[in-house]
């Protein structure tokens, strides 16, 4: 099998044992093909520059309120110490993940922003990557959430690349008592425009779905196929994510069942078959302790893991330590390798004329190999202090 029909998608949602083993074999020799038997990862710093957020996804322990121990914005002197300390401990991409929008909301966050000297979250954004290309040898990766036309331009001025999860293109999550309930940015049509805009400016971007938050097999299907299509217009998506849900405490679900493995590898197998075979799929190494057996389902990348800060948005699920995951890929006869936020494919000048704004690529530059990977590979064992 080396292609799927959405047809002959829809009726793998059921898969187990042998069959689900044939799957994957197809889906790894697909992988092969295209990546051979490398994984890549990204060294990053993790930096939350806010966690105030005006959508309320029932999954969520990220977004604080206005008031709540921990809540706001990060101050450009501790986006500093972030960066030093990934820094000197070979990080090579600033990947910024904050709530989205929230001073439309809060009038806290108004006031942070007005005393910063900036009017919208976005802003404040562009400017500490600024910052972190000016002072340090990171390149920043965006996660802003949706952003029209205007911003998408800005952000590719100061960034490598970007991120949005379309998690699902289901409208019916968006009811009251689901996911994504009150989450106006969650409703699948504003991730695609997004996603859209990003093609149209030539912005590499990464996205993904996130199983197991109420969605049928048959939508996970839809959602995958939704991000092909967008591929064959724009050639901007750079890597898939298959994440799965993690139930927390505290959440509106936090008492739903998680996705169990089988459903992990049968939807990250399929992911690799529906997907162009020049898109990386990717899944976290941190969400399962079994992560080296979704090698065997096809990805080619674990994504960023830092030896610096905490997944601040799964703050429970500590990092794997890169010799580790290292050590079981090679295992199953995979080598690890230290990949920078931009893929090398977008780094040949034909290709980076279209997708990289000139501080980013002069930044990727100072960091790539001859074969667009890191030049130094950092692999080693994660800080024993992480920066919560």
């Amino acid at each position: 099998m080396s292609a799927l029909t959405r047809e002959e998608a829809y009726a793998l949602g059921n898969v187990r044992g042998m069959e689900l083993q044939r799957l994957m074999a197809d889906a790894a020799d697909a992988r092969d093909t295209t990546w051979g038997r490398k994984v890549t990862y990204s060294r990053k710093v993790f930096i939350p520059l806010t966690n105030l957020c005006r959508d309320k996804c029932g999954y969520c322990t990220f977004a604080k309120d206005p008031g709540t121990p921990g809540a706001g914005y990060l101050m450009p002197d501790q986006v500093r110490e972030i960066v030093r300390r990934g820094e000197a401990l070979g990080c090579k991409e600033a990947l910024f993940s904050l709530g989205e929008k929230p001073e439309l909301l809060y009038p806290e966050a108004r006031r942070i922003l007005e005393t910063l000297g900036y009017s919208t979250t976005i802003e404040y954004v562009l400017a500490m990557c600024e910052l972190v290309l000016k002072e340090s040898s990171l390149v920043p990766h965006v996660n802003a959430g949706t952003l029209d036309a205007a911003e998408v331009r800005q952000v590719k001025a100061v960034a490598g690349s970007a991120g949005i999860m379309l998690e699902t293109i289901s409208r019916r999550l968006v009811g009251r008592g689901r996911a994504h309930f009150a989450c106006p940015d969650k409703t699948p049509v504003q991730r695609l425009r997004t996603l859209k805009r990003a093609g149209e400016a030539g912005l590499p971007m990464t996205t993904g779905i996130l199983i197991g938050i109420g969605e049928t097999w048959d939508e996970r299907v839809d959602s995958l196929i939704a991000i092909a299509e967008m591929q064959a217009c724009y050639g901007h998506i750079q890597e898939v994510i298959v994440q799965n849900f993690r139930a927390k405490p505290g959440t509106l679900m936090e008492h739903a069942p998680e996705p169990d493995m089988d459903d992990m590898l049968r939807t990250i197998a399929v992911a690799r078959l529906l997907l162009q075979p020049s898109v990386s799929i990717q899944a976290p190494p941190n969400l399962n302790e079994a992560f080296e057996m979704y090698l065997d389902a096809g990805i080619n990348d674990f994504g960023g893991i830092s030896p610096v800060t905490a997944d601040h948005i799964n703050p429970e699920r500590a990092w794997p330590a890169i010799d580790e995951i290292s050590r079981r890929s090679a295992a199953l006869g995979m080598e690890l390798v230290e990949r920078l936020t931009t893929y090398p494919a977008f780094l040949n000048l034909e290709n980076a004329a279209r997708f990289l704004d000139a501080k980013p690529f002069v930044a990727l530059m100072s960091l790539a190999g001859m074969d667009g990977h890191a030049r130094y590979q950092a692999h080693s064992g994660l800080n024993a202090e992480v920066l919560a």
